[in-house]
């Protein structure tokens, strides 16, 4: 026999103090940031069956929620808007008196603390569903580049620190970052969805946001899940055109990705924890076949040990406390 050697990395797992202690990877609160679906109205709290837990709320319904996640420690939050009316541009995107301007100035009076975000997109706003402007049966690119800065725009003059344009549209993060900079807003961040996926995993998110589309699908312009060099190539056009983060959605399905486009930047990345990555966990823990909490917990520090230094997810302040608590 040979001799036991002498190495035992079980020393160092033998109490939580020591886990803790030498843990490679690190997950805190201000990493997470929570998304909220903002309607018209007051008084408004909708549920999302898809989404047990989250709903669709009025602005005054809305600061009550971001003041919980300030208090938990959340990072920051990121808006989607849910407009009284819709057309075949999107145009409700761009009024200041729409739902996503009205919130983020409730946000930024309630909850000083918090990291506001703005999601960029026609597809909540569009009488068609789709995210941008549709020529026959095809988005044009480059007739909803304008209509995403208007967006953006909008969503900056109402006080947001971070526009994050999700459409993935060629070039957007450039009009984007020009009408910004032509508008005043020179140190406003820019945070790129720039390798979204044509994922399966956005059903619950499309039940919560309205923004099923009407016809076809969204695989022309949000990529091939097959690939992962081109979410690198993906990832230096928009930091080329202006982007300072960068993003990969979805999370947890996609974490090679994460790891490619974190070793492939200096800059911040952002990875999306998606409604049906969400969906899913809940289902299981409410049957009883995993324990929830530790499920959620373990996804996300896998989000952040593949290389992602921001999370979007709709676990934020559940597990903010959790941290917080250990």
């Amino acid at each position: 026999m040979t001799a036991f050697p002498t190495a035992r990395p079980r020393r160092l797992r033998r109490t939580d103090r020591l886990r803790r202690m030498v843990a490679e990877t690190r997950l805190a609160p201000e990493m997470l940031v929570l998304p909220l679906f903002v309607v018209p109205g007051e008084g408004v709290e909708r549920p999302i069956p898809s989404m047990p837990g989250h709903r669709q709320l009025s602005v005054d319904r809305v600061v009550p929620v971001a003041k919980q996640a300030e208090a938990a420690g959340v990072g920051g939050v990121i808006l989607f808007g849910i407009p009284a009316s819709k057309d075949e541009t999107g145009s409700a995107a761009w009024d200041p008196s729409g739902p996503v301007p009205t919130a983020i100035r409730a946000i930024r009076a309630s909850a000083p603390d918090l990291v506001v975000w703005a999601d960029v997109c026609l597809c909540e706003y569009t009488s068609h569903g789709h995210c941008g402007v549709v020529v026959g049966d095809t988005v044009d690119n480059d007739a909803t580049l304008p209509l995403l800065a208007k967006a953006a725009v909008a969503y900056a003059d109402a006080g947001a620190d971070v526009i994050a344009p999700s459409d993935m549209m060629d070039g957007r993060v450039g009009a984007i970052r020009e009408a910004l900079d032509a508008a005043g807003h020179h140190e406003l961040a820019v945070c790129s969805y720039s390798a979204k996926y044509a994922s399966a995993y956005y059903g619950p998110f499309r039940d919560a946001a309205e923004s099923a589309p009407a016809f076809g699908d969204r695989r022309t312009h949000q990529m091939d899940p097959a690939n992962v060099r081109e979410a690198v190539v993906e990832v230096n056009l928009d930091l080329a055109e202006g982007a300072d983060m960068v993003m990969v959605k979805p999370a947890g399905p996609y974490l090679d990705v994460v790891a490619a486009v974190r070793r492939s930047v200096d800059v911040p990345v952002a990875a999306y924890q998606v409604s049906g990555e969400y969906s899913m966990i809940e289902a299981a823990a409410a049957n009883g076949w995993v324990d929830g909490d530790r499920v959620m917990m373990e996804s996300l520090l896998g989000i952040v040990r593949a290389g992602a230094d921001v999370v979007l997810t709709y676990f934020a302040v559940r597990a903010a406390h959790i941290l917080e608590e250990s």
